[in-house]
């Protein structure tokens, strides 16, 4: 029976990935960032020579955008070095890798589509670059391999997008939300299935797994409060009037249609996928 190792237990996606192995019971063994520090080699060598996984799925990340411009060197300890370490143990131990990487990879000045595969990261934030420098140290010491490229990720947890606008809503009669950032919200519960079935028919590389569609964080936001039906004025602004320390490009959304091909499914809508998330965890 294939053992799964998923590392990053405590996250969104992370629990996500455990209620589903478990739901079609699995073989798995799930790891906090105490009990495997991915940024320390021998740490990690040790996890995988006492648990010996087929298959290791990497939920860990440190992902505060606007920290990373300050924190720099946390960012590429974990999204960066921490990788490279789990890419050199898995080669070491023949297991295969599963990791998620961003689209903030991408710089947002595409203006003829959504980006593909094809299209070659320019990161213009800390953030966005470690998680690129990840996807090429995995690249370098990897043959076989998962990178999917996430946006807007929410699931049951504190941090999305979804959680931060409900703690507005509690304080705020009026929000403001921004208008010229535009990707794709897309729910742990889409991109925990996608990546099992694709794992299930052996693909390898670099793929983008999004839910269909794009919205702007303003579209997001009123289609949020729409769905728990909170009536709240939301007016739409340039991202540009929060001041944030790092950039975000203004369209990151990217086309997951070559998943879909290759894996023969239909994924949902953002917005239907949102429907599902709210009215699941009401």
């Amino acid at each position: 029976m294939v053992k799964y190792l998923i590392i990053g237990k405590n996250g969104q996606l992370g629990r996500e990935f455990i209620k589903t192995l478990d739901r079609k019971k699995k073989n798995f063994v799930a790891l906090s960032h105490l009990e495997c520090d991915i940024s320390n080699l021998d740490n990690v060598l040790e996890v995988f020579e006492k648990i010996k996984p087929d298959i290791v799925i990497n939920c860990a990340a440190y992902n505060q955008v606007d920290k990373a411009e300050v924190d720099y060197a946390k960012a590429i300890k974990v999204n960066s070095f921490g990788v490279r370490n789990l890419s050199y143990a898995s080669r070491k131990f023949n297991t295969f890798l599963v990791h998620y990487s961003t689209d903030y990879v991408f710089d947002g000045k595409k203006e003829n589509g959504l980006y593909t595969e094809e299209d070659i990261p320019n990161p213009i934030n800390e953030y966005g670059k470690s998680k690129y420098i990840g996807e090429i140290y995995l690249k370098e010491e990897l043959n076989n391999y998962l990178i999917f490229r996430t946006s807007w990720v929410y699931g049951e947890g504190k941090q999305n997008f979804i959680y931060k606008l409900m703690q507005l809503v509690k304080n705020n009669n009026f929000l403001k939300i921004s208008y010229d950032e535009i990707s794709i919200p897309t729910s742990t519960r889409t991109i925990v299935e996608v990546s099992l079935k694709a794992l299930e028919k052996g693909l390898i590389g670099v793929y983008h797994l999004t839910n269909c569609g794009y919205a702007s964080r303003y579209e997001f936001a009123k289609k949020i409060l729409e769905i728990k039906r909170i009536n709240k004025f939301i007016y739409p602004v340039s991202k540009s009037i929060f001041n944030l320390p790092a950039e975000r490009p203004k369209f990151s959304a990217m086309s997951n249609e070559k998943l879909i091909n290759l894996l023969n499914l239909e994924i949902n809508k953002w917005d239907e996928e949102l429907k599902i998330f709210i009215y699941q965890n009401k």
